[in-house]
């Protein structure tokens, strides 16, 4: 294999690696490419973008799905059981090659349920949480006997009177909102006024069971997402820990389970570094030892989605039109925040920043310019990437946003201005 620095040709014109200091997004130094063009999966950009026969798609990597769960699997603790969330990505291809390789799912909707029992997951393994679940979503979760986290003490009420309708016990957590949140999360759950979870009295009243037809597993804490912080993603657990052993004294209630959350981020901008996951393999490990006799028969769940499949995915489109605005260059794609509103910086980004972005049958060409790279819609909001160092472009040249394989295809308003959808495809 020849490495090439700063994304120049290989000796030997064959598979390269783009490695080099000068690459200021982390993501792009691990890079594949043959012959200038980006390797996916084993396949070059170009013979997947013929398959999409020129419009816009999602690819996803299995074999990096599957590695970054080898992982996950390499440093926790054996008795934490491994779920993804569906919302990440609920694509049916990828969960069912998913649930082979993990312990469960978790839901958030009666469609993400329905698309979990058809991947094979087993009932007993799969958690439905999220704020305002209808009559008719707890109805479909009482009829496929999976476990409610309920956000509520109506929404408890709501459940136990259905249940009783139909002469069953209904499996449930309380999904808590505690006093602590994930430091330096790129988004808070909790710790502060939410829609999301009760409170620890409401949950303790939930667990003493007040509630007839309830039956009542565990705890649900879920405190943020997007933390490239170990340290910050182990005092949260450090805490979530604390708060069920004293929940347990306090109330003398023998649970079955405790869902600590996620929060695992993968880094999207500019300088960041990847979480070190080995040192939250090892500290959790430590911190299950610590908490091992109040807590020796409750199983620990850790449900994560981006960090399993965001890096696996990449965006693609194709440029149209090529122009100069007022001294700026301008490259028009035929995709857009349509199909990827994240990364329009649309979808929580306080100021706009690009995501690793690379030109995908140009990989070995030297940039030679600045260009901003925008979608087809009518909106200046619709942007790729800003000021982009870019090789010579031209009509047809593909543009590829990295770290695409979570919260981009569902999580975007497909229809907006009528446009087609972005395809997606399993390598």
């Amino acid at each position: 294999m020849a490495k090439s620095t700063d994304m120049k040709p290989s000796d030997g014109g064959g598979l390269e690696m783009t490695r080099g200091s000068s690459l200021a997004h982390q993501r792009l130094q691990s890079l594949m490419a043959d012959d200038g063009v980006l390797i996916v999966g084993g396949q070059a950009l170009t013979a997947i973008a013929e398959r999409a026969e020129g419009k816009p798609f999602f690819v996803y990597e299995r074999a990096a799905v599957e590695s970054r769960i080898a992982q996950l699997r390499a440093v926790l603790p054996s008795r934490v059981r491994l779920h993804y969330a569906v919302k990440a990505n609920p694509l049916p291809e990828l969960l069912k090659a998913i649930g082979a390789l993990v312990d469960g799912f978790d839901v958030a909707s009666a469609g993400e349920l329905r698309a979990a029992l058809a991947a094979g997951v087993s009932h007993s393994e799969i958690g439905f949480a999220g704020p305002g679940k209808t009559d008719d979503e707890l109805r479909e979760a009482l009829d496929a006997k999976i476990l409610i986290s309920v956000e509520s003490l109506n929404e408890a009420s709501r459940v136990d009177a259905i249940a009783g309708q139909r002469g069953e016990m209904a499996r449930v957590m309380a999904r808590i909102n505690p006093d602590f949140e994930l430091r330096g999360a790129g988004m808070h759950m909790v710790g502060r006024p939410s829609p999301f979870g009760m409170g620890v009295d409401d949950g303790e009243s939930l667990c003493r069971g007040e509630f007839r037809n309830l039956s009542f597993e565990g705890l649900h804490i879920y405190a943020g997402s997007q933390s490239l912080d170990a340290q910050a993603i182990l005092e949260m657990n450090r805490a979530t820990f604390e708060l069920a052993a004293i929940f347990k004294q306090n109330t003398g209630c023998r649970f079955k389970r405790l869902n600590i959350g996620g929060g695992y981020g993968i880094p999207y901008f500019e300088h960041e570094q990847p979480l070190d996951l080995r040192e939250v393999g090892a500290g959790l490990t430590e911190l299950s030892k610590q908490y091992e006799e109040l807590l020796e028969d409750v199983a620990i769940v850790i449900e994560l989605g981006r960090y399993m499949v965001g890096e696996a995915g990449y965006y693609v489109s194709q440029i149209v039109d090529i122009k100069k605005s007022h001294g700026e260059l301008f490259a028009v794609t035929n995709g857009g925040l349509h199909h990827h509103l994240a990364n329009s910086g649309n979808f929580g980004q306080v100021v706009r920043k690009n995501f690793p972005v690379v030109i995908g049958n140009k990989m070995s060409a030297a940039p030679c310019s600045r260009a901003t790279i925008v979608g087809l819609l009518c909106t200046p909001l619709d942007i790729i990437a800003k000021a982009l160092s870019v090789p010579s472009l031209e009509v047809g040249d593909l543009v590829v946003v990295c770290q695409s394989g979570a919260y981009a295809h569902t999580a975007s308003p497909q229809k907006f201005l009528s446009h087609h959808e972005a395809l997606e495809f399993v390598v």
